[in-house]
């Protein structure tokens, strides 16, 4: 097994033994729920019922309304109750439906039964799509739309990302080791639909269950690789895992097509498995609840709409009150102003910090040690693109590539002096996208 990797980043401890040894816990039942119209990039689904409408397990309640967006569907049967603004675990503002539980689970979507032999190309990015299934790594993309490729494009690779390097979670993980031959089989339809001629499975090396897994069900395929990488965050970065997975560098400023590449999430190759040979819709995601302020961290299969608290009361509560709840991991994620926020497709961990845990640093000065620079895996210099924007300077920020920072938050973790760096690296990127649509 060859264990590649690129240059910068950390690994750094990632407390994933709070839930990685645990079994899925497949129990949780929400009485109601509150489905965002908006849980993925790209424009708000167009609602498709109304108050007191009856809907079952899978319906679609809600339409994509642009070719960057994504359908909606119903995560249990019952009663709609209402329809309102509401807030999302990723700060959007759109419509949330609201269904109280009638507990009966009636499906509302035609179930199959196919193999990968009776579907074609077409067959397969329409399944995607009529499934609402999108990236479940985080950011939400449409995967139809990822899957499309452009006149005169050709894909080379299709890389499921199986890295999981975020710390805590371990979601991705433990669906691995439960469904190997479905992120094999999503891997293969991607491929068919893409005709891609390879097909790799990129997967850290902290996880030898999995890998063991994973090979096993790939092995009677020779156009796909289980490429083992280095644990070291952030190697789920899909930039970052192409270059250790395939050599190939993705130019500033290019997207991953533009080299022949589409990297997929393993829960999102799962989920496409699931759509096109069984018609099931994305209405349902394995969730990581972790972190030292809860009594029993552990995954939870949770329904899409479910609240946060009604979670965290299912496995037992909390061991002290959170200091600070994160939709995601600590690196990446995003902290939330109440647990009551609902559940949305891409989530795959909920971390919940304990009071000390939260504190802030004390914020010193720069000492010019470089660690930001040498950590930093887009060779990037975090301490100047700081300095530019905290001085209005975001031209200058500009030259020295500040649109190219992913935003891993590693300078800001490394920094000896606490300094904010990857925040004042969001505000400056902010300002640039603000500045371009103000110009249109």
């Amino acid at each position: 097994m060859s264990k590649n990797t690129f240059k910068g980043g950390k690994h750094i401890h990632d407390f994933k033994e709070l839930t990685g040894s645990k079994p899925v816990n497949f129990g949780f039942v929400p009485k109601t729920v509150t489905i965002p119209l908006s849980q993925h990039s790209g424009a708000e689904a167009t609602c498709l019922v109304k108050k007191n409408d009856l809907v079952k397990v899978g319906q679609k309640i809600g339409q994509a309304s642009a070719f960057i967006s994504a359908n909606v569907h119903s995560s249990v049967s019952g009663k709609v109750k209402s329809i309102d603004d509401i807030m999302t675990a990723t700060g959007v503002k759109c419509k949330g439906i609201t269904i109280e539980n009638d507990g009966l689970d009636e499906i509302g979507y035609e179930q199959k039964n196919l193999t990968i032999d009776q579907v074609s190309a077409t067959d397969i990015i329409e399944a995607i799509k009529e499934a609402g299934i999108v990236g479940l790594g985080g950011a939400g993309f449409p995967t139809h739309v990822k899957l499309t490729a452009r006149e005169g494009q050709i894909t080379d690779y299709i890389i499921i990302n199986c890295a999981e390097c975020e710390p805590y979670l371990t979601s991705d993980q433990l669906m691995m080791e439960l469904y190997p031959e479905k992120v094999v089989m999503g891997l293969l339809l991607a491929m068919k639909a893409m005709n891609a001629p390879k097909g790799v499975l990129g997967i850290e090396d902290n996880k030898p269950l999995a890998i063991k897994k994973l090979q096993q069900a790939s092995k009677d395929y020779p156009n796909i690789v289980v490429s083992v990488v280095k644990t070291k965050y952030p190697q789920g970065d899909q930039k970052r895992l192409i270059q250790a997975t395939t050599g190939i560098v993705v130019p500033s400023g290019s997207s991953t097509s533009a080299v022949g590449v589409r990297v997929i999430n393993a829960n999102t190759a799962i989920a496409i498995n699931d759509a096109v040979l069984h018609g099931k819709p994305l209405y349902e995601k394995l969730v990581t609840m972790t972190g030292h302020a809860l009594k029993d961290p552990q995954n939870v299969m949770v329904r899409v709409g479910s609240k946060v608290s009604d979670i965290v009361e299912f496995i037992g509560g909390y061991k002290e009150e959170p200091g600070k709840i994160i939709s995601g991991g600590p690196m990446m994620g995003e902290t939330q102003f109440t647990p009551d926020v609902t559940t949305g497709k891409a989530i795959g961990g909920l971390l919940f910090m304990t009071q000390e845990e939260s504190k802030p640093k004390a914020v010193s000065p720069c000492i010019r040690c470089g660690k930001c620079v040498d950590i930093c895996p887009v060779y990037l210099q975090p301490l100047y693109l700081q300095l530019y924007v905290l001085k209005n300077k975001v031209e200058q920020a500009q030259n020295l590539h500040l649109m190219d920072c992913i935003e891993c938050g590693s300078c800001s973790y490394i920094c000896p002096s606490a300094r904010p760096l990857v925040e004042a690296i969001r505000l400056g990127k902010l300002e640039v996208r603000s500045k371009k649509k103000d110009s249109k």
